[in-house]
């Protein structure tokens, strides 16, 4: 799967939930359409292009497009996105950014309030190198019943995978060790974990 022009994919773990993950330096959030290249659609009383969240450097800023409150105070052009952030989009919307992992520049939005995105997920993962899924608290995706860690990281503009231990795994039934090269359609396995990429 080419990362090359900010590839979007879904993100199945069993047992845990969906996530979007946007892989772009820059997402959009707004009206679901599918003119308006909105990376995060979120079902509510939006702008079609509210707002914009980049990632500069190690950094995370939000532009706002329509109105747009982070921690209450109005985003008259450009703010600072802090770990535990609470961003308000026009009146209701409602989102918190977290910065799970110090050594990682990946980014997660959750929802605070009940407004959801099209199609449902459980979060948006706003990826930068790599994204850890696993059993700690500081992983992007929390997952409480595994014992090991999957990371997904890109490699120029590929996308690939590895378990922190050195226990194989399985993608799309073939045995791999150490990392894979993994895409859309692709299905990886361990011992605890199943996720599927769409």
């Amino acid at each position: 799967m080419s990362s090359r022009h900010g590839e979007k994919f879904m993100l199945w773990i069993d047992g845990v939930g969906g996530y979007s993950v946007c892989m772009a330096d820059a997402v959009v959030l707004g009206q679901p359409s599918g003119k308006n290249g909105v990376a995060v659609p979120i079902l509510g009383n939006l702008s079609g292009r509210h707002a914009r969240i980049r990632r500069d450097g190690e950094a995370y800023l939000i532009e706002a497009m329509h109105r747009t409150y982070v921690h209450g105070e109005a985003v008259n052009r450009i703010a600072p996105l802090d770990d535990g952030s609470i961003i308000t989009l026009g009146d209701s919307v409602q989102l918190r950014f977290w910065r799970p992992h110090v050594l990682s520049a990946t980014a997660r939005l959750d929802f605070v309030s009940r407004h959801r995105t099209e199609p449902g997920v459980d979060a948006v993962l706003l990826m930068a190198h790599s994204c850890l899924l696993g059993p700690k608290p500081n992983s992007h995706v929390v997952c409480e019943a595994w014992t090991d860690e999957l990371v997904l990281y890109r490699h120029g503009y590929e996308l690939y995978c590895r378990c922190r231990s050195r226990a194989t795994f399985e993608v799309d039934g073939l045995e791999c060790r150490r990392h894979a090269r993994v895409g859309r359609g692709m299905r990886i396995a361990g011992d605890q974990f199943a996720v599927a990429i769409e």
